[in-house]
């Protein structure tokens, strides 16, 4: 996604008057004149609806709400020089020299187009995304590799692929955008509007009540506050996360932490269970026996997924394993193939919340130790929530704790 960020140039204008509390001061700094930063911190506030600063006789100091913006821009800036750093780093160089202190000379039509590309591998597509012509797009991506001097985009049978450099670099740019758009919402929030966005990537486990009852109750309290959520594989979610276009991913997590850029939180512990539809024979029985559940039908999760390698465990040395699989990780589907046969599953037994209050399906008296996962929420390593953000994650927390202790 391709955010509108305010010019650069004034931005690094608010931060230098917001620490040295002195127009002629920033002047010197950013090397503006001091008309010019009059200028472009009007401008801000005008976008912004809001007073950064309170002119007084001695000096010039943020606001409250100027405070929550300042805290953002720091941050988003500090996003871009650490990719400024890690795309240095990491090379190649072209042969043309680039610009020492090119973090400095960087603007936003230069970073809208690196994201761009990044996103869509195509100047064509780049562009209809950020919506400017082809070559305005074309352009912008190659004053920005000049101005590094760092290879950044490489031809290729597919298009345009971004070398380890650029891809460093765009990540952190998403990161700044995610960070300044956080800083806009807590203006917004600040101004008593409930007109947050909260980005979510939901994995299985979260999906069937956890979640659901979440999203429900933060509709009560704050209705115009928009609930984004995102299904999909582990690893793609985990790629979105780390670029910034989620908030936060709920579901099983994972041990250890595939990567030190983002943190875990346990929510609640959930052991694994075999269910089958209420009045499946195996329902009649008090001792089940491997040999029995061998015999049966199955609805599993492809090769890979957590509960499928639990379900090899299972019958790991038996002579007698299932041999009538099918396999999906769709919760809907095992759902209807349960219904309607005697196949049965394996399942985090809060899946099935519903089903068994509606006296669809039910646990099997079967013991699988060892099964438990945590289910919890993962995030991006210094991730600060906005206030609205913090009460969702409030009511996760409380959604999981009332499940917990009615298990």
């Amino acid at each position: 996604m391709i955010y509108d960020i305010p010019n650069l140039r004034h931005l690094r204008a608010f931060l230098a008057v917001a620490h040295h509390r002195r127009i002629s001061a920033a002047s010197e700094q950013v090397h503006l004149s001091q008309p010019a930063i009059t200028q472009a911190i009007a401008k801000l506030e005008e976008r912004l609806g809001v007073s950064l600063f309170d002119r007084r006789t001695e000096g010039v100091y943020t606001t409250q709400v100027g405070e929550l913006f300042r805290m953002r821009v720091e941050r988003m800036f500090d996003h871009l020089q650490n990719g400024v750093r890690e795309a240095t780093r990491l090379g190649p160089k072209k042969t043309t020299q680039g610009f020492g202190h090119f973090m400095q000379l960087l603007t936003s039509v230069q970073l809208r187009a690196l994201s761009a590309m990044m996103d869509a591998g195509n100047f064509s597509l780049a562009a209809r995304s950020v919506g400017v012509s082809q070559p305005s797009i074309h352009r912008a991506a190659r004053d920005l590799e000049r101005l590094s001097g760092i290879e950044l985009f490489i031809k290729s049978s597919e298009g345009i692929e971004l070398t380890r450099s650029a891809q460093a670099l765009a990540q952190r740019v998403k990161l700044a955008f995610s960070e300044l758009n956080q800083g806009f919402t807590e203006i917004e929030e600040w101004l008593g509007r409930d007109v947050g966005l909260i980005n979510i990537g939901s994995l299985p486990l979260a999906r069937t009540h956890i979640l659901p009852t979440a999203i429900n109750r933060m509709n009560a309290e704050k209705p115009l506050v928009k609930i984004s959520v995102v299904d999909g594989p582990y690893d793609d979610l985990l790629h979105a996360l780390r670029h910034g276009e989620l908030d936060f991913m709920i579901g099983a997590l994972r041990d250890p932490v595939p990567i030190n850029d983002v943190v875990q939180e346990s929510l609640l512990n959930a052991p694994l269970a075999v269910v089958a539809r209420v009045g499946h024979p195996l329902t009649k029985k008090t001792n089940i026996t491997r040999k029995q559940l061998a015999a049966c039908s199955w609805a599993v999760p492809r090769l890979g997924a957590p509960t499928r390698t639990a379900f090899e465990d299972m019958f790991a040395g038996a002579e007698d394993k299932p041999q009538n699989i099918i396999e999906s990780s769709s919760l809907m589907l095992i759902r209807g193939l349960l219904l309607d046969s005697d196949r049965i599953t394996l399942i985090s037994s809060h899946q099935i919340f519903h089903e068994e209050k509606m006296g669809l399906l039910q646990q099997l008296p079967v013991q699988i130790p060892g099964t438990q996962r945590d289910i919890g929420v993962t995030v991006r390593d210094g991730w600060q929530p906005t206030a609205t953000q913090k009460s969702f994650l409030e009511i996760l927390r409380d959604v999981a704790a009332q499940v917990s202790k009615n298990k």
